[in-house]
């Protein structure tokens, strides 16, 4: 066998005369097992330990020269040692060679047979023990690394399946709201359960009465399509919501559902669309199905525009337009009059693709817009019923003062003016705490904690009576609501205007009014403490007036100079346009700080009197400022 071969290279011949030759360092391979293991080192079987197969050793073989024994290190030798007869496996004649392991021989036989003297058979003996132990270290951290690697690769799997069953995609509990889920069913495959929402109506709408109308059809062809079959009318497949966030187009959706007695639907546009292509197809398919199953019902798709918006054609997003190809599609698929009422709803009309915007799709558009005084006063009174009101609070006042505010902003008013009655200790909410939570939410908090010094507070209380007395002797100026020098947010000082009711145009006398007033600030600093002690307490009046004397000239065409033109870009137009656009602002702005400087010149003791109020109450309203401007004498705090 091998080994024979390399005692024989190794150790003298019994009956050899010569003196032993010099070792040749050379390396021996046993042939392995199957074919595999000698090709790539490859095992074809993980479990020796629990077969009657054979278990393979590999040592490695050292021994030193024989001449020079603390010198030279002998060759490895790799061996078999076989502790069991062979048991060919199942495969062996494909891929084992049959017999192919060498027959055993002990430590002590090779030893025998060759008559090796003590010292040598000693010298024999230490490199076999020295190369088996490297062998066995070498084996044992192999083993290691190995199990090692096999609990990395165990965690990572155990994490990533986790990880996926967490995922909304797979587990059904994604973010949509209350009103549909969808469920997982089998892979990518989702299915949507409706709602009943018979407790919202159009009762609790409020403030968008001119929407309200129009949905009546949409409601009345729910309840009864026959009326509308028999004379062959269609109505809409889809009916497109647009309006500013917070108007209510959800509410008035759900309450077309309520009105009629239907399941309704909700989807939120951003939630079809996951990390996985085609998951938003497949849920559009299936929530398009689910709906047909339960019609007559409303399906709603809150921020349509991110579903429903223009396609692009991308390489690198090839698969962006699934999504709202299906969509499409489904409403296609419609018959008429089925009973499936879309309701889109979204902040960008602008935003959204053609295709879905033509007639037999969204083709009905109705605007939800930010309510009017009316609306307002509807909307604040609906809220105040749900909390504990003094009596005397008159929520048309509040309307008054909070032009431009939607729906959901009222309904913070309202629950900041409770949450500030709650923490004064009060049982009841005042038209004080409202007050209070309205110029929270438009001037910020007030920054008692600021210290002021005296001198500031002078300055701060003469600008804003400065603002006051300009406004209250205006004759086209806004009603002053408040003045007051209590810091709130970045300013120290503010005068808020009440206006009678929504300006839907203003004239260029009111125009002129709100200039005047924006310069009676900077006009009552220079009065009372010269030139030399204005301050930038003026910035955002003057950036106020400018932007009115701007629009007057370039929009509205109220400049004599100019004539009616309007100028949208005033950077395209020529040198000489430019240069007559600016002299006409100056002209504009100049004129008014004139006038305001004449009217506070002329009341001036009522200037001086209201600021003194100003710094001993901080805060005056507008019942308050009357009454100083008249001489008349307030009531202590």
């Amino acid at each position: 066998g091998q080994l024979d071969e390399l005692v024989n290279r190794l150790l003298p011949s019994p009956g050899s005369e010569e003196g032993p030759a010099a070792s040749i360092w050379r390396t021996s391979h046993v042939s392995a097992d199957s074919f595999l293991q000698n090709k790539h080192g490859l095992f074809l079987s993980c479990n020796h330990s629990g077969s009657s197969h054979f278990h393979v050793q590999h040592l490695a073989f050292s021994s030193l020269c024989f001449s020079h024994l603390l010198t030279h290190t002998l060759c490895a030798l790799s061996l078999s040692l076989v502790i069991s007869p062979p048991t060919p496996p199942p495969s062996q004649g494909l891929l084992m060679r049959p017999d192919k392991s060498p027959e055993a021989q002990s430590l002590d036989h090779v030893v025998k047979q060759k008559n090796l003297q003590g010292d040598q058979q000693d010298s024999f003996k230490s490199g076999f023990t020295e190369g088996f132990m490297r062998s066995q270290a070498f084996t044992q951290r192999t083993h290691d690394s190995l199990r090692r690697t096999r609990l990395i690769l165990l965690v990572l799997l155990v994490v990533g399946i986790y990880g996926l069953s967490r995922s909304p995609f797979l587990s059904g509990k994604g973010s949509f709201s209350d009103a549909v889920r969808f469920r997982t069913t089998s892979g990518l495959d989702s299915q949507v359960d409706p709602v009943q929402v018979k407790s919202v109506t159009f009762e609790h709408v409020k403030g968008v009465e001119e929407a309200k109308n129009e949905l009546q059809d949409v409601v009345e062809f729910l309840r009864n399509p026959q009326k509308f079959t028999v004379l062959g009318g269609k109505l809409p497949k889809g009916i497109l919501l647009i309006g500013p966030p917070g108007t209510g187009k959800t509410l008035l959706a759900r309450a077309v559902a309520g009105e009629a007695d239907v399941p309704f639907f909700y989807a939120s546009g951003s939630e079809f669309d996951e990390m996985f292509v085609g998951v938003g197809a497949s849920r559009i398919r299936n929530l398009f199905k689910e709906a047909k199953a339960n019609a007559p019902c409303v399906v709603f798709i809150d921020e349509l525009d991110s579903v429903g918006g223009k396609r692009i054609e991308s390489p690198m997003h090839p698969y962006s337009r699934q999504t709202i190809n299906q969509l499409l599609a489904e409403m296609d698929g419609f018959k008429p009059n089925e009973g499936v009422i879309v309701i889109g709803a979204t902040n960008f009309a602008e935003a959204l693709d053609n295709a879905l915007v033509r007639p037999g799709r969204f083709d009905m558009q109705v605007t939800v817009p930010r309510p009017d005084v009316k609306g307002r006063t509807e909307i604040l009174n609906w809220y105040l019923q749900k909390i504990k009101v003094d009596p005397n609070v008159n929520a048309a006042i509040i309307a008054r003062g909070t032009v431009g505010f939607t729906g959901a902003e009222l309904e913070n008013l309202v629950n900041q003016a409770a949450l500030k009655a709650a923490v004064d200790g009060l049982d009841q909410v005042t038209m004080k705490e409202l007050e209070f939570s309205k110029d929270k939410i438009l001037m910020g908090p007030e920054l008692r904690s600021v210290d002021i010094d005296k001198k500031n507070k002078q300055i701060t209380a003469y600008h804003e009576s400065g603002h006051a007395i300009v406004a209250y002797y205006t004759k086209d100026a806004m009603p002053i609501n408040k003045a007051t020098i209590m810091p709130r947010g970045p300013t120290l000082g503010h005068v808020s205007m009440l206006p009678e009711n929504d300006r839907w145009s203003e004239t260029r006398a009111q125009l002129l009014a709100q200039m005047d007033v924006s310069m009676g600030g900077r006009v009552a600093e220079e009065l009372i403490f010269g030139d030399d002690y204005i301050t930038t307490g003026a910035s955002s009046d003057f950036d106020g007036a400018t932007r009115i004397a701007k629009m007057m000239v370039t929009r509205f065409g109220m400049s004599d100079k100019l004539g009616v033109m309007t100028y949208a870009e005033v950077t395209k137009q020529s040198p000489e346009t430019q240069a007559a656009i600016e002299q006409e602002v100056r002209v504009l702005l100049k004129d008014s700080y004139e006038r305001a400087k004449n009217l506070l010149k002329t009341y001036s003791d009522e200037h001086k009197t209201l600021a003194e109020a100003l710094l001993t109450y901080e805060t005056l309203d507008a019942k308050e400022i009357k009454l100083v401007l008249e001489g008349k004498a307030l009531d202590p705090r």
